[in-house]
């Protein structure tokens, strides 16, 4: 067949990996004018590390991990507060975790893509006219071509979706909170191999350490202290970011004297996406743009690689019958991926506590996971799998 699928994320350049590999005609587009770079850091595990490593780049990025050895949660005036060694995870995850930067992941991919996947890069699907038998899709910039299939895999705010499903207010659930991060190179202190967090009520700002002398700050903030305001712009987000975090202590002068010569500040809403069908007509979601989990739930990307697989294993298993595949392709995963965002709700709670005695039970209800069970009481949960990835046989 021949499919087209708008976004070059993880899910989008997993996806055209496995339906390249069966050997489908298929066009990635990607609006950006190149792969992006940097972005967040997160845990691969469960059936996301299971995907990646039947597309054999699991030894690949294990080369690439960024290697933590403990979660530090300190006050005001850097003493330590709570926290636990990073080990703790690796045993909930059965050792089968690593921590890897999302761009990295979606680069790996993207060089293993078949020779048949077309790529292109600064384009990005504007219309989308479905028949029931072809879809015919037009491009911001190169001429309209006619696919079998169309795939939004453009993220949180998919244009895909807009395009077919409806507007963002349908299906978007903000959860009351916005996110930033950026890097800062050179940045001192740096404490080892340790991921330090510090939250005043509604604020939550920590720093992760890369290679290359490079830190990775993570800011959470609750809506009210944007005061009605969400910035648009690079200008804005910098001063969102200094009024919020200016009074917190720690080590926030340092942090956004250190921001200040940054050019790429990423900043958005916390929000899930729930929607009860991914599929209409020949156009389907993946990833976050058909059930984003949130940040703070974690897992998206997981769930994105996971989704690639069944996607591409259904449509080989039910050949020309794409309604079929499309159909089964939901139901295999949809119950899951809610049950999971069920939990993010929870979570915004422990991350950004709304009150300074908030912060300190949450903090010190951290070092019960140094003891034994205590950390499968606390989090097992979230590392319990569902799902089993199907053999498809490809």
């Amino acid at each position: 067949m021949k499919i087209a699928i708008n976004g070059a994320g993880i899910a989008g350049t997993a996806l055209a990996y496995w339906l390249g590999k069966l050997g489908h005609e298929v066009l990635l587009l990607e609006r950006a004018p190149a792969l992006r770079r940097g972005g967040f850091v997160l845990n691969l595990w469960g059936i996301g590390y299971d995907a990646i490593e039947r597309m054999g780049l699991l030894p690949q990025l294990l080369e690439l991990q960024h290697h933590s050895d403990e979660l530090r949660m300190v006050d005001r005036s850097g003493r330590t507060r709570g926290g636990y060694p990073s080990r703790v995870l690796l045993k909930l995850a059965k050792g089968r975790m690593a921590t890897l930067a999302r761009s990295d992941i979606a680069t790996a991919i993207f060089a293993a893509l078949p020779a048949q996947v077309e790529t292109r890069f600064g384009d990005s699907i504007s219309a989308i006219d479905d028949d029931g038998t072809r879809v015919r899709v037009a491009f911001e910039h190169a001429p309209p071509r006619e696919f079998d299939l169309v795939i939004g895999a453009d993220g949180l705010h998919s244009h895909v979706r807009q395009l077919v499903f409806g507007p963002d207010t349908r299906f978007e659930y903000p959860l009351g909170c916005h996110v930033a991060s950026f890097e800062i190179p050179g940045y001192r202190p740096r404490n080892g191999n340790t991921y330090v967090a510090h939250t005043a009520p509604g604020r939550y700002v920590a720093r992760f350490p890369l290679r290359d002398d490079r830190m990775l700050f993570f800011v959470l903030l609750r809506d009210e202290h944007l005061k009605g305001c969400v910035p648009t712009s690079h200008l804005e987000r910098k001063a969102a970011l200094t009024a919020a975090l200016a009074d917190i202590g720690w080590e926030s002068t340092t942090i956004l004297a250190g921001m200040e010569p940054v050019d790429d500040i990423y900043f958005d809403s916390i929000s899930k996406i729930r929607m009860d069908a991914w599929v209409k007509g020949k156009v389907a979601l993946i990833g976050d743009a058909a059930a984003c989990p949130s940040l703070i739930a974690g897992e998206g990307a997981g769930f994105a690689l996971a989704q690639a697989y069944v996607l591409a294993g259904e449509l080989h298993r039910h050949g020309n019958d794409t309604e079929a595949a499309l159909a089964h392709y939901h139901a295999r995963l949809g119950a899951v991926v809610a049950r999971k965002q069920k939990q993010a709700e929870s979570l915004v709670a422990s991350f950004i506590p709304s009150t300074a005695l908030g912060v300190r039970l949450r903090d010190y209800a951290t070092l019960l996971m140094r003891f034994p069970v205590f950390p499968r009481i606390l989090m097992g949960r979230y590392f319990r799998d569902e799902l089993a990835l199907p053999e498809y046989g490809i």
